[in-house]
Formats: structure tokens, sequence, C-alpha cells
């Protein structure tokens, strides 16, 4: 088995790195966790609202998807595999949980060192309404708003992600949008 060194594995595609991690080259492997471990923990922080279930979660997931790589049929699917394998464990975290979260959006804050800091509060308001708005939808809805405006993810990866119809998918995130609108509203 040949392994990688890391320059040549960040010029890799998805597909290569996923067979070459299936034939157990761990350096393609931590290539793919480098390259999504920052948009899928984004997506676990704006579902959960909690950043220790959000690192919680990344870290399952990867690690499930390390050990189910046999599974996957397509090397292509990596990505989408990787969001539906995350979504789903957030929808369960969620299901779990007691049905109001508080957002902690300090992190977010402090992302923005070099603005002014009236530029920065009012920004900061801004997420904060953002995230008790998204704490408003639901689960799926959530999902499904997240995965398409925040990681630009298509209706059909989004239905393959949360189990649905691109449809179902269609009408949560049009829902979603009306309601973050009109809670938004405020701060247009």
């Amino acid at each position: 088995m040949r392994v990688l060194a890391g320059a040549e594995a960040e010029t890799l595609d998805d597909a290569t790195l996923v067979a070459r991690s299936r034939d157990g080259d761990m350096w393609s492997y931590e290539m793919l966790v480098r390259r999504y471990q920052g948009p899928i923990y984004r997506l676990a922080l704006r579902m959960l609202g909690n950043a220790g279930d959000a690192e919680d979660v990344v870290q399952e997931a990867f690690l499930t998807v390390w050990r189910r790589l046999s599974q996957l049929q397509d090397d292509a699917t990596f990505v989408g595999w990787l969001y539906r394998m995350t979504t789903n464990r957030c929808l369960n975290v969620i299901r779990t949980r007691r049905p109001w979260v508080d957002v902690d959006l300090a992190e977010r804050a402090s992302d923005g060192p070099r603005s002014r800091p009236d530029h920065l509060a009012v920004v900061s308001e801004q997420m904060t309404a953002l995230g008790q708005a998204l704490t408003g939808l639901t689960a799926e809805q959530r999902a499904c708003w997240l995965l398409r405006e925040v990681h630009g993810r298509s209706y059909d990866e989004i239905a393959q992600a949360v189990g649905t119809t691109k449809q179902a998918v269609r009408g949560r995130i049009a829902r979603a949008r009306a309601q973050l609108a009109e809670v938004m509203a405020p701060w247009r």
C-alpha cells in the first residue's frame, strides 16, 4: 500500500481519496476530514445551536463514515453521504432534547476582530436573532434550510440527506423562508 504525501492528497478529488481510504490509506481519509470538517461542523452547529453537541455529532459522523466506507457504492457520492449522516445525527439529537434550545453564538461574534465595534454589535444581534429564529423551525425545516442556504446543497442532495422527496424539501424550505422572513423583518 502506498501512502500519500500531504501535498499530493490535497490535489486529489473526493472519489480518489475515498477509494484510497477504503484501501487503508489514513492520509487520504485525513484529507477528506480536513476538507469537510469545517462545513460539516457549521451545519451541525447551526442545526443544534450548541458547540459541544455539534463537535460530538461531527466526530461521530466522521468515525461512522470511516467504519462504513466499504458500504459506499459510489465514491463520488461521498459528500452527500457525509451530509446525510450528519443531518440524521443532528435530527436524532434534536428529537431527544427538550423543546427549547438555548443558542450561544458568541463564537460567531468573535469571527470578525477587524470589524468596527458598532458594526460587530449589530451583526452579533442579527446572528442571535437568526439563531433564535432557526430554533423556531421544525428540525426538518431547519435541516433543509441550512443545507440549502448555508451549505449550497441541491434539492436532490437534501432529499437524500433527510430521506424524503425533492418536493417535500422544496415545501420545507419555502415554509422555513417564510417563517424566517417574518421573524427577521425588523432587521431589514
